[in-house]
């Protein structure tokens, strides 16, 4: 497939330097259109990028500024401090599978996206989709190579990446700086042609030249009738931080591709920075007006958390950021940095606690919107890293604090966690977790409603990790992902990394589901994944069975499927019983569907497959589609020639013959009738199944007037002859 050229902007010169003015006046809405344009290849047709480059650090992020008092001996214990352990976790582990492994890079930037039938995950340089039973569909591909339309720096270099899936539009979203080391230093953005990851994306370069756009955070943020796709950056310019961006992207334009969607940000003072943006889980949407809404911890002294809310007109080209709301929470102090122990090595890993962490979840229940947000902090006794995790309620309005706790229950280091909640108010955390006698692995926790106020369950265990990161390199994650499984609302979806054996690069990525076993549809049920959720046949001949094609049925929940039927409708049929699957299928389990087309009419022919089943989902479908077509057709069926002086030939016009069939034509005959003659062809007496042949056809008048005849093609298919009808007019 040929790539798009590339579509410039005629108002990026514009747009740069009104983002050049802005940097350096916070009261200015900084305004950036697209500085490149293009289209990505599918995915799935991108190479994959299996080799491995020179050792490489990429570039630390920036410390952020704070003004929180540094450790000190005799440290006051964390006051919501959990030190011992809650009940039994009530969630079931699902499904746990490798994902994409390191190449030489670190840290490993582990992020993922969830959709109904898909994950996509992304890591420093990489990105691939994989089935939810972890079977790899597209990829690894370098994200160079996805953006390679851009050109420029987001074609050649790639760091801290994002990838969101889109509920409400059912769209994906990838996101990386462009980054060389050099300016101007952009922001990469793809969204989703279809609702397939692994099909092509609309891509969009944004420029912030000579500034770094550090630690880029993107989110999902959609209202009633249109909203944004949320980023924060930490600007650094050759002088040091000069704030922070708090931006939207017009997510209405980007969906659609259209060449000039607009970034709006406002610019914080330089005294804060790390904010995360709100990220909007279920399937409500905010209500038309809903300001995007950034976190952060920002203070004086331990205790605080900020909120700030950007409101956005993407048809004036203006946005207003609201003063920070403080938000008062249980004292803390931030973590250490380099300091997480490890077993076998005296490495020590880095906390990033100057920041909160990934992700920002927002969900609307009928009471309150609910979010929830966490970073690293110390404990005071005993000194290890622990937690602290809040739980908002309604962040876009009156913002007030339900809950808070910091989760060590014991001496193990806790630390680079992401959390979210699912639509019964389960609340899910995944961590990393190490010690002086254990290597680093990937741990989870939660609580249901029920529990106590402030505090988490007992944790448990995605992976023990086999290995500790050695000697040379403390980064450790820079941030995970916890997402929730948008079609149970349940099923809460974790990326880490981990060592799979000790070393220095070589970092392994573990994608791990859990769900709550009071969650409807989700913990201690079936959950149904279907991949490719339509099939779609060509032309196939009158009457004649196509080939057939596959759908994979997959139960990603933590119970036994029990299926009831599988009954497809219209000219599609199984190849075997009418449950080819079984009666059963275990948890963490994949079958395979096949199916044929036999059509009875000419023309489009559509029907479905449905599965009943006892997820909470069921009936699930599948869409099938196909054409019905004769066993050979000579296109077009009728053609006027223009008026031509007697004796003379006029333009050739080309007929097509094509053979339909799965076996080749043969004894094939051309023959034109009247004042119209066969010039060339490509017809032979035979014609290969599924192919065509041309055949040129010249009006010679014999006369004046009305001319008729007809180009015939006779052959072994049973609608022999084909006939075009020809006219012209002599003069």
């Amino acid at each position: 497939m040929v790539r798009k050229a590339l579509v410039f902007l005629a108002l990026c010169a514009l747009a740069q330097t009104t983002f050049t003015t802005a940097q350096t006046n916070a009261s200015k809405t900084i305004v950036t259109y697209p500085s490149a344009y293009g289209v990505s290849q599918p995915l799935s047709e991108l190479p994959i990028d299996q080799s491995l480059f020179t050792t490489r650090e990429m570039p630390e992020p920036r410390p952020i500024p704070h003004a929180a008092p540094a450790l000190a001996p005799g440290l006051q214990e964390d006051p919501v401090l959990q030190k011992e352990s809650g009940p039994f976790v009530s969630a079931t582990p699902g499904v746990d599978f490798d994902g994409i492994p390191a190449q030489n890079y670190a840290p490993s930037d582990s992020n993922m996206a969830v959709g109904p039938n898909h994950i996509v995950e992304t890591v420093n340089v990489r990105v691939a989709v994989y089935s939810k039973t972890g079977v790899i569909l597209a990829g690894p591909t370098n994200i160079t190579t996805l953006f390679s339309a851009l050109g420029g720096n987001c074609a050649s270099g790639s760091s801290d990446p994002i990838v969101n899936y889109d509920r409400l539009a059912d769209r994906w979203v990838i996101s990386d700086i462009g980054y060389t080391g050099s300016a101007p230093y952009l922001e990469c953005v793809a969204v989703s042609k279809t609702n397939d990851p692994t099909g092509a994306y609309f891509l969009y370069s944004y420029s912030f030249n000579a500034n770094l756009n550090d630690y880029p955070k993107l989110s999902v943020w959609p209202t009633t009738s249109n909203g944004a796709y949320l980023a924060t950056y930490n600007i650094f310019s050759s002088v040091g931080f000069i704030g922070a961006d708090l931006c939207g992207f017009d997510r209405t334009k980007m969906l659609v591709g259209t060449p000039s969607a607009a970034q709006l940000c406002k610019m914080t003072p330089n005294t804060e920075g790390g904010y995360l943006p709100s990220d909007m889980d279920g399937p409500t949407a905010p209500t038309d007006g809903t300001p995007g809404v950034f976190i952060s911890w920002q203070n004086s002294s331990p205790g605080q958390l900020y909120l700030r809310k950007l409101t956005m007109n993407f048809a004036a080209g203006t946005a207003t950021l609201s003063s920070p709301t403080v938000i008062s929470v249980a004292n803390f102090t931030q973590a250490c940095g380099s300091c997480v122990p490890q077993t076998g090595t005296t490495q020590t890993l880095d906390t990033l606690s100057d920041r909160v962490m990934y992700r920002f979840a927002v969900r609307h229940f009928s009471d309150h919107d609910r979010a929830v947000v966490n970073h690293a902090v110390q404990t005071g006794t005993g000194s290890q890293v622990a937690v602290r995790w809040y739980e908002l309620y309604d962040p876009a309005g009156a913002v007030t604090v339900n809950q808070q706790g910091t989760f060590a229950p014991d001496t193990s280091y806790r630390w680079m966690a992401s959390m979210a909640e699912d639509k019964n108010g389960d609340i899910g955390l995944g961590y990393s977790a190490s010690s002086s006698i254990i290597n680093p692995g990937v741990r989870f926790t939660g609580r249901v409603p029920s529990d106590p106020s402030g505090t988490l369950e007992t944790e448990a265990s995605i992976l023990t990790g086999p290995g500790s990161q050695t000697t040379g390199l403390s980064r450790w994650g820079d941030y995970t992902a916890m997402q929730v499984d948008p079609s149970d609302d349940c099923t809460f979806w974790y990326v880490d990394q981990y060592e799979k054996i000790s070393g220095t690069f070589n970092w392994n990525t573990n994608i791990g589901s859990f769900a709550f076993s009071g969650c409807t549809g989700g913990g201690g049920g079936p959950v149904v994944s279907l991949t490719p959720t339509s099939l779609t046949w060509g032309k196939v001949v009158l009457n004649s069975t196509s080939t057939a094609k596959a759908v994979t049925l997959s139960n990603t929940g933590t119970a036994t499927l029990n299926i009831a039927s599988i009954v497809p409708s219209g000219d599609f049929a199984l190849t075997t019983s009418s449950k080819p699957c079984g009666s059963t299928l275990a948890a963490g389990s994949s079958c395979v569907i096949k199916a044929t087309f036999t059509p009875t009419q000419l023309g489009t022919r559509t029907g479905k497959l449905t599965i009943t089943d006892n997820a909470s989902n069921s009936p699930q479908t599948v869409s099938l589609s196909g054409t019905g077509a004769l066993p050979a057709t000579l296109t077009p069926a009728g053609a006027t020639f223009a008026s031509q002086t007697v004796g003379t030939s006029s333009v050739a016009k080309v007929f097509t013959l094509t053979n339909n069939l799965s076996v080749a034509l043969g004894s094939i005959v051309i023959s034109a009738s009247g004042d119209f003659n066969v010039s060339s062809t490509t017809c032979t007496t035979s014609l290969a199944a599924k192919s065509k042949c041309s055949i040129s056809v010249v009006f010679k008048p014999t006369a004046t007037g009305t001319r008729s005849g007809a180009l015939s093609a006779s052959d072994t298919a049973n609608n022999s002859p084909q006939k075009s009808t020809l006219t012209g007019t002599g003069k």
